[in-house]
């Protein structure tokens, strides 16, 4: 796959460019929480990553996209399909918009559509999910926009401060 194109953006595939954008985000502590990460990433740790980035999605058990706006080649954001099972056929999605900025301008609604779609359409997925803090009312409201429902609460699932939040899964089943 090369890229998924919507009306104002576009999903393509990592490039050894985006090295310093990959390198921000994940070292980004305020999201860290959503990425399960606790320490920071080298730039030579995330070359690796990116050298091997051409793995699909059936060795790496991951795809993960870059969000550009379309006429550009930067990117603005991640969208990850993640714990990828074709035998079950469901896989996880996380998406991130890296500045604040560019959140709430429907970016992530288009690239959430375009993944969706990719991932019913050409990986023939049954159900595609999310984990969501409860306190992510943003990314609770993009995603049941697209009908994902809350199957479950995890308690206590995230620990942020010394404090214990809620995690909530969201489901999306093809019919």
């Amino acid at each position: 796959m090369q890229t998924l194109h919507g009306t104002n953006l576009y999903l393509r595939a990592l490039e050894p460019e985006d090295l310093a954008f990959l390198y921000a985000i994940e070292n980004e502590e305020s999201i860290w929480e959503v990425s399960n990460t606790i320490t920071p990433y080298s730039r030579f740790l995330i070359r690796q990553y990116l050298e091997n980035a051409h793995q699909d999605i059936f060795e790496a058990k991951q795809l993960r996209l870059a969000i550009c706006q379309k006429g550009m080649e930067e990117a603005i954001g991640l969208i990850d399909l993640f714990d990828f099972d074709p035998v079950n056929r469901r896989a996880g999605i996380g998406i991130i918009i890296k500045e604040e900025q560019n959140r709430g301008k429907g970016w992530g609604r288009e690239a959430l559509h375009l993944l969706v779609d990719y991932a019913f359409t050409h990986l023939q997925l049954h159900q595609v999910y999310a984990n969501i803090g409860e306190d992510n009312a943003a990314s609770i409201a993009l995603f049941t926009t697209f009908g994902f429902q809350k199957i479950g609460v995890k308690k206590d699932w995230i620990c942020r401060n010394g404090h214990y939040f809620d995690e909530s899964l969201y489901q999306l089943i093809q019919n």
